[in-house]
């Protein structure tokens, strides 16, 4: 047990800084309560003229006590508020594992600053109006609003995030929604610990400093030293971290620092090493009683739901209908948790649960139909990717089912989600990882989690052209996958009126006369959807009739449109489009323009685009072909994926021109 300090010794701090280019200066923090008067003249951010606000400065000093085993961050903030829009800064919730006192807050203080008449006016937070709220098991809440907030005002404040885990170095977020002028972080942590550091920075430091303190802890001959090790790192002109299509969380793109303990040194004795192998993390949820102690638990009437899927003649057949019965019985809450906060009995009973005690339940039920089956942790699109090498329960925030069918094949269950089905892995689940759970064997395993498999859409469009400038048709579109998830969920969550909206996809000239669908109810065959259509041609006149014969296809706005990219691009999955049309001409037409058949293809060969498109005895046949053979992109080669993309969203709007004979 390491003994409380009882004497410091201070030692000359060595310095290495990477500071700004010369003569720029480096913005800085304040104490609490004292600004600058030209922060609260400011107007705008200055580089970042659009936002609505801009966090001044954020600053963040983590520290060990005394006697190693509480890990303190005091953390300072400060926000100017720009116009109306940014006054939701002034809600604040912080959350912290309240559960256990693993973690908790105190110095709690915030104030709004405002400039009345060139004078400075301070109003104070009352501290009554700071809420403690109770999210769930193991979750709090500290909950609060800025007084007296209007476009002008700087609002801060500041509190201290504690954790009685030695082994917690909380992460640290250099990038926010909001720009951010300054973000400054400061660690003190003795050298009996080692923590590995992961660095996901986009833009350099502006200031990096490091040094060593001696101290002692202990006194006379039972007196011993060692180093603290001291580093500052800072940020300056942060650019808002924007939501961009396709693209994967927030968690994944934000500039931030990560700490993991692999190991502590005591001055006498061994190393211990604290290298968290996923094995030891399988091991904690095994032995969880929020986790591996459900398994087993007997559901309320179970028995009849398993004789009957033990009548099934095939493990499919078993999973499937095990799989509905426990999606359609079952409301998810909306909430996303590694473990239960009701236990899977209490949750049946009720009929409502987070995710986890859905899918634990059926695992149960899968396991006593006779299925081979784990319980796997994994994270959503959203919570973010889950990194292989950061041996952390954290990174999880769902449990699934997994069933390893063969050496080919496996399946990725996820009962909470109503239009999921059971031979398809979710897809915001996709291009992370896994950790599976075999508590019998005591086996433990982290997979990655894929489909190698395109998701496919096939439309077919037959239609004559009228002289009127009208085309009337047949649309049949084929959709596999996840495009066909997808329509299912939009035409049963909207209805059909606001799924026809859809189909038209804002143009006033299409009228659709009707929809039918086949296939919707089986999910081992592609969703058809047959649409009769008639379509006023934009810009036709007595002598020329436009057509743009990319019909609904989903493919008709480029969402690349943006110069510039801040986030990696995640399709989540890879894509085959089929577009075909057949046009016959009018009578006393012939074409004046037609596209030419082309193909192209991106350098790295992920993405192939083809059109052919021919005339022959008053029909013109349109046939588009693209291919998404990637699924992940890299900001950095946006450059030459947004210019790709814009070339072929041009050719597939290319307009066919008639002209009157």
């Amino acid at each position: 047990m390491i003994k409380p300090l009882s004497t410091l010794l201070l030692c000359t701090i060595a310095l290495s800084v990477n500071a700004q280019t010369a003569g720029t200066a480096i913005p800085t923090t304040m104490p609490y309560g004292k600004i600058d008067v030209a922060d609260l003249q400011m107007k705008a951010c200055d580089f970042e003229k659009d936002a609505n606000a801009e966090v001044l400065f954020e600053k963040g000093d983590s520290y060990f006590d005394q006697d190693f085993n509480v890990i303190t961050n005091e953390v300072h903030k400060r926000i100017k508020i720009f116009n109306d829009n940014g006054k939701n800064e002034a809600d604040v919730h912080i959350s912290y594992q309240g559960g256990n006192q693993y973690e908790f807050i105190t110095g709690v203080q915030a104030e709004t600053i405002n400039l009345v008449d060139g004078k400075i006016e301070i109003t104070k937070l009352d501290k009554k109006l700071i809420y403690d709220k109770t999210i769930d098991k193991r979750w709090n809440e500290i909950a609060f609003t800025f007084p007296n907030v209007k476009p002008g005002s700087v609002i801060e404040y500041k509190y201290k995030w504690n954790t009685n885990a030695f082994y917690h170095l909380p992460t640290w977020y250099f990038q926010d929604k909001l720009p951010i002028r300054y973000n400054e972080f400061s660690t003190q942590i003795p050298d009996v610990f080692y923590f590995r550091v992961q660095s996901q920075f986009y833009q350099p430091l502006v200031k990096h400093t490091t040094g060593t303190d001696s101290r002692t802890y202990g006194s006379g001959s039972d007196s011993h030293t060692y180093n603290l090790d001291n580093e500052l790192r800072a940020m300056s002109n942060i650019p808002s971290l924007p939501d961009e299509p396709y693209m994967s969380s927030f968690n994944d793109n934000v500039q931030c620092i990560i700490f993991q303990l692999i190991s502590i040194k005591p001055e006498y004795g061994f190393v211990h090493s604290y290298s968290d192998t996923w094995a030891k993390v399988g091991g904690i949820l095994a032995d969880d009683e929020d986790f591996g102690a459900q398994l087993k638990r007997k559901l309320a009437d179970e028995d009849d739901l398993v004789t009957k899927a033990k009548a099934l003649k095939s493990d499919d057949e078993k999973i499937g209908f095990l799989f509905n019965a426990v999606k359609n019985t079952m409301k998810w809450n909306e909430n996303d948790d590694w473990y239960t906060i009701d236990g899977t009995p209490k949750a049946w009973e009720k009929k409502t649960g987070n995710s986890t005690e859905i899918n634990l339940i059926l695992y149960h039920l899968i396991k006593q139909a006779g299925v081979d089956a784990y319980p796997m942790v994994v994270s959503t699109r959203d919570h973010g990717k889950v990194r292989p090498f950061y041996t952390s329960l954290a990174q999880f925030n769902r449990a699934v089912v997994y069933i390893p069918v063969d050496s080919t094949k496996q399946y990725i269950l996820d009962a909470s989600g109503k239009y999921n089905v059971y031979n398809q892995t979710p897809a915001e689940l996709l291009n992370s990882s896994g950790l599976y759970i075999d508590k019998v064997k005591k086996f433990f395993d982290i997979i990655e989690i894929k489909n190698d498999l395109p998701a496919r859409q096939v439309v077919l469009v037959s239609g004559e052209i009228k002289p009127n400038g009208k085309l009337e048709g047949i649309a049949q579109i084929s959709s596999t996958s996840y495009n066909k998830i997808e329509a299912v969920k939009r035409y049963k969550t909207d209805g059909e009126k606001k799924y026809i909206d859809y189909l038209q996809d804002g143009d006033n000239n299409l009228k659709i006369a009707s929809v039918a669908f086949e296939n919707m109810e089986v999910d081992s065959l592609p969703l058809t959807q047959k649409v009769a259509f008639n379509l006023d041609l934009a810009g036709s006149d007595e002598n020329y009739i436009y057509l743009n014969s990319n019909l609904f296809s989903s493919l008709k706005t480029n969402p690349f449109l943006s110069e510039n990219r801040m986030t990696d691009i995640d399709f989540g999955y890879l894509k085959a489009y089929s577009i075909n049309g057949t046009f016959k001409l009018p009578a006393g037409y012939k074409t004046d323009a037609l596209p030419k058949s082309v193909s192209m293809v991106m350098p790295d060969k992920s993405i192939v685009f083809k059109r052919m498109v021919a005339e022959s005895e008053g029909t013109v046949v349109v046939r588009y072909n693209i291919t998404y053979n990637k699924v992940q992109y890299s900001k950095k080669d946006y450059e030459y994926f947004h210019e790709f993309l814009k070339k072929m969203y041009e050719m597939l709007n290319e307009q066919i021109v008639l002209k009157k004979s």
